[in-house]
C-alpha cells in the first residue's frame, strides 16, 4: 500500500516504521498493518485468529482506522514499550520519600513512551509547617520543577518528546502560583497546565461571594471567587495556559464512578484518569468513509462508520491483553477496568464533503448523528464481547444508571443488562497529530482544518533546507476533482476564521456523545476583549463541557503558523520556518574561557545582527586548538545558530544549556560551581543576550579553576581514565586507547 503524499511517507518512516537491525522490517504501511493486526490478534483464540487479523488489517488499510501512535509504532515489534499513550499517576503522597518514589514512577512510565498527568493538589503549600524537622514546605510547584527537569532528562534519551500534564484543584492555597507559573517562560516548559474548578467554586463565583483556600481541613485565607477567576483567565488570555477541568462534572459523568474518583487527566485532556489509570487511543477517520465528496448528496457510509466501530473496539480490547505496563500498579488499572477512547480523525474534512459548513447547524447535527452511531456500536460491541470472554472485573450494573448510559436506546441498554460490559469506558476524542498527516493529512480529531496549505522545512543531511508544499487532505480532494476552480471561501473555513462560538458549538455537541473528554482548542482571534474571551469559559461550563482550552496569539506564546490567506494558496513566505540570510559583516564579541583537562582555551564568539535599532545574536563559534571538543562543538555551534537565525525568544538556549551536567565533575569559577563546560558557555550567551554583547563575562584570565575533571572512558563511561606508558587507559573496565 502506497502513499498518496510524500509527507505521509516521511512520518510513517520516521516514527512507525519497524527496521530492526536484522530481519526483515515493514516494507510499506501494509507491512506495517499487517505487523499490527498479528499482534493484536494473538489475544484472540488460536483457531480464529487468522480471521480477526485480517478484518483488523483491512480496518487499517485505506487509514479508515487509525490506532494511536503506540501501537503503530510498537505492537508485533517485541520492543519494551508499553502501547498506551499515556496515563495519570498515583496519587502523590504529602511526603518527601514518598513524593521522589512517584517522580521515579513518572520516569520509568515516560522511559516507555507514555505522557504522565498528575494532580498536586495533595502537597501541602509552602511555607506550611513540616512538622519533626522544623522546617517549611515549599510547596508543589517546587516538585513541579523536579518532575520538569526529570522530563527534560527522559527526553534527551529517547524519540519522543515527553508530555506531561500538571493538575492543581482551585481550592489549593498555592493556586495562584500555579496559575502564574507559565508567566515564566523558562519554567515549567515540559508541562501543560490544567486547574481542576470545582461546582462549589463557579456557584461562588456566581454570586460573587469570597472563595476558601484550604488544605487538609486548614483554611488558609480566603479570596474573592470573581478575583481568582479573573486572574485564570488573565494567565490564559495571555500565555494560553493553565487549561481548566470542570472536575465536578467529570466524576458525575464518569462510568465508573461506583469505583473510582477522577482527580487528573493525560496531557492533552481527552482522558480523565484516575490514579494509575491508562489511556489506550485509536480514532475512525471519518473523511474516508465519505462517498461522492463534494457532490450533490454527498453522505457518510453509516453502515460502515457502523461495522468499522465494531472492529476498532475488538482491537482496541484486545491491546490491552497483549501490552506491556511500565508500572504493575497500571496493569492492574487497566485490566480491572479495560478502559478503551475511541475516537474520531477527519471530521472536519468529512463535513467538507457532505457541504457542510464546520460550528453551523447543520455541521452540528450531522457530527451527532455520526457519533451517536460510534457511541452505539461501541456499547453494542462491548456487551457483546462481555457475553463471549467476560465482562471486565469491576463491572457493576448500577453503571446503567450513569450520564452515558441512561442516554442509550433501550436495545442497547437491554443487551448490557443481559451482558454486562467488556469495557468501563469506550469513547474519548485525542488530538491525532502525526497519526492524521500519516493519513494524508486529514483534519485532526474534532477540530477545524487549521491551514488548507503551507510550507513544512525539511533540513537535508548537508545542513541545506527544502521546502516542502503541504496540503490539507480536502483540499487535496477538492483539487482533484475540480481543477482550477477556487473552493469556496463560505465553506472552506479554518480555525483562523471561525467565531469562538462555532468551536464550542462543535465541542459541546461531541461531547454529549464521548465517554470521557475531547482534546480541542478554541482558537481566538488576537485582537479579542478579554470579557468576551473569559465569557468563553462560563459558556462552555454552561453548555456541558468537561474542560477547555483556549489559544490567542499573543507576545509570549506567540503564533503557532504561518498560513496562507486562501485555501490551496501556499504560504510561500513562512517567516517562521525559514532561517534568516546572513549580512556580509556583524558585529560580534570573542569570550575566551579555560576549562580543566583542557590545555587551551576555549574561544566563543556571538555574533550579533542590528536591524531598527534592534540587536539579537545571530549565530555563535566555539572553537578550541584541542581537537577532542572539536565534534560536539560544530554540532552545537550549527544548532545553536538555526535557532538564533530563526528569530523569536531564544532565552531558553542558555536555559538549556545550563542545565547540563558532567559526570565528572565542574568547576568553579567566581566562587560559583559550574557543572560543565557546555554550562559555562551557556552562561556566557546569557550574559551576551542580557548585556547586548558588553562584556560581562569574565575572561579566562579572571577565572579561577579549582576543580579537577577526570576524563571518562569512552567505552563504559567511568571516571577512571589513567595515562600510562604514554597511552590512555580504563582502570574500569581495561579499554586502552592504543588498542
Amino acid at each position: 500500500m502506497g502513499f498518496e503524499v510524500a509527507l505521509a511517507e516521511e512520518i510513517w518512516t520516521a516514527k512507525y516504521r519497524f527496521r530492526p537491525s536484522e530481519g526483515t522490517g515493514d516494507e510499506d504501511f501494509a507491512a506495517t498493518a499487517n505487523r499490527i493486526a498479528s499482534a493484536i490478534a494473538t489475544a484472540e483464540a488460536p483457531e480464529s485468529r487468522e480471521m480477526w487479523a485480517r478484518h483488523f488489517r483491512d480496518a487499517m488499510l485505506d487509514f479508515k482506522f487509525l490506532p494511536a501512535g503506540r501501537v503503530i509504532a510498537g505492537a508485533g515489534t517485541a520492543r519494551a514499550v508499553t502501547l498506551f499513550n499515556c496515563f495519570v499517576m498515583g496519587t502523590v503522597p504529602d511526603s518527601l520519600g514518598g513524593i521522589f518514589d512517584h517522580l521515579r514512577e513518572a520516569a520509568l512510565t515516560m522511559q516507555q513512551g507514555g505522557g504522565v498527568g498528575i494532580d498536586f493538589s495533595t502537597v501541602r503549600p509552602n511555607g506550611a509547617a513540616v512538622k519533626g524537622v522544623g522546617a517549611e514546605a515549599s510547596g508543589p510547584l517546587s516538585f513541579m520543577d523536579c518532575w520538569d527537569a526529570m522530563c527534560r532528562t527522559v527526553h534527551s534519551a529517547g524519540q519522543r518528546r515527553g508530555a506531561m500534564m500538571g493538575c492543581l484543584s482551585i481550592g489549593h492555597p498555592d493556586i495562584e502560583a500555579f496559575i502564574d507559573a507559565k508567566r515564566d517562560s523558562h519554567r515549567l516548559r515540559n508541562f501543560n497546565l490544567s486547574v481542576l474548578v470545582s461546582d462549589a467554586f463557579m456557584a461562588a463565583l456566581g454570586t460573587d461571594d469570597d472563595w476558601p483556600l484550604e488544605f487538609e481541613g486548614k483554611t488558609y485565607r480566603h479570596v474573592r471567587a470573581r478575583d481568582l477567576w479573573e486572574r485564570l483567565m488573565r494567565s490564559t488570555y495571555d500565555c494560553a495556559e493553565p487549561g481548566v477541568i470542570f472536575i465536578d462534572r467529570v466524576n458525575e459523568a464518569n462510568n465508573l464512578r461506583h469505583c473510582e474518583t477522577i482527580s487528573a487527566s493525560n496531557p492533552c485532556g481527552e482522558q480523565m484518569l484516575p490514579p494509575y489509570g491508562a489511556c489506550l487511543l485509536g480514532s475512525i477517520n471519518l473523511a474516508r468513509l465519505v462517498e461522492r465528496p463534494f457532490e450533490d448528496g454527498a453522505e457518510l457510509n453509516e453502515e460502515e462508520l457502523a461495522a468499522l466501530t465494531s472492529t476498532a473496539v475488538r482491537m482496541l480490547d484486545n491491546v490491552i491483553d497483549i501490552s506491556r505496563y511500565p508500572l504493575p500498579q497500571q496493569e492492574t488499572e487497566a485490566k480491572a477496568k479495560r478502559r478503551i477512547g475511541l475516537g474520531v480523525t477527519g471530521l472536519a474534512d468529512a463535513l467538507l464533503f457532505c457541504g457542510k459548513v464546520y460550528g453551523s447547524s447543520e455541521a452540528v447535527h450531522l457530527t451527532r448523528r455520526w457519533l451517536t452511531i460510534i457511541k452505539r456500536e461501541a456499547y453494542r460491541t462491548s456487551a457483546r464481547l462481555a457475553a463471549e470472554k467476560g465482562p471486565f472485573p469491576l463491572y457493576d450494573e448500577i453503571m446503567l444508571d450513569t450520564p452515558n448510559l441512561l442516554a442509550l436506546d433501550e436495545e442497547t441498554r437491554a443487551l448490557i443488562a443481559k451482558h454486562g460490559l467488556r469495557n468501563g469506558c469506550l469513547t474519548s476524542i485525542a488530538p491525532t497529530g502525526t497519526t492524521s498527516l500519516l493519513a494524508g493529512n486529514v483534519s485532526s480529531g474534532i477540530e477545524p482544518v487549521f491551514a488548507y496549505s503551507y510550507e513544512r522545512r525539511i533540513l537535508q543531511p548537508d545542513g541545506t533546507a527544502r521546502f516542502e508544499p503541504v496540503e490539507d487532505y480536502a483540499a487535496r480532494v477538492w483539487r482533484h476533482l475540480k481543477g482550477d476552480e477556487p473552493p469556496p471561501e463560505s465553506l472552506f473555513v479554518s480555525a483562523q476564521t471561525l467565531k469562538p462560538a462555532d468551536h464550542l458549538a462543535m465541542q459541546a455537541a461531541a461531547q454529549a456523545l464521548v465517554d470521557s473528554s475531547i482534546s480541542k482548542t478554541v482558537n481566538c482571534p488576537e485582537d479579542i476583549p478579554f470579557d468576551e474571551f473569559a465569557d468563553i469559559y462560563i459558556e462552555g461550563y454552561h453548555l456541558g463541557c468537561k474542560g477547555l482550552t483556549t489559544y490567542r496569539p499573543n507576545a509570549i506564546t506567540g503564533s503557532v503558523l504561518k498560513v496562507a490567506d486562501h485555501p490551496g494558496e501556499a504560504d510561500e513566505s513562512a517567516p517562521d520556518l525559514q532561517l534568516a540570510p546572513r549580512q556580509e559583516a556583524l558585529a560580534g564579541r570573542t569570550y575566551k574561557l579555560r576549562w580543566p583537562e583542557s590545555a587551551h582555551a576555549v574561544y566563543v564568539t556571538i555574533n550579533d545582527l542590528e536591524a531598527d535599532g534592534d540587536r539579537r545574536p545571530f549565530e555563535i563559534f566555539v572553537n578550541s586548538k584541542n581537537m577532542e571538543h572539536y565534534a560536539w562543538t560544530l554540532g552545537l555551534t550549527r544548532m545553536i545558530s538555526a535557532v538564533f537565525r530563526r528569530g523569536g525568544d531564544v532565552s531558553f538556549v542558555p536555559e538549556e544549556l545550563k542545565a547540563v551536567f558532567d559526570p565528572r565533575g565542574g568547576a568553579w569559577m567566581n566562587g560559583r560551581y559550574v557543572p560543565s563546560l557546555l554550562a559555562a558557555i551557556g552562561e556566557i550567551i546569557e550574559k551576551h543576550i542580557g548585556q547586548g554583547g558588553d562584556g560581562g563575562v569574565p575572561k579566562a584570565d579572571d577565572v579561577p579553576i579549582v576543580a579537577a575533571i577526570k576524563p571518562c572512558c569512552p567505552r563504559c563511561g567511568a571516571a577512571a581514565i589513567i595515562r600510562v606508558e604514554g597511552c590512555d587507559k580504563c582502570l574500569e573496565c581495561g579499554h586502552s586507547k592504543c588498542g
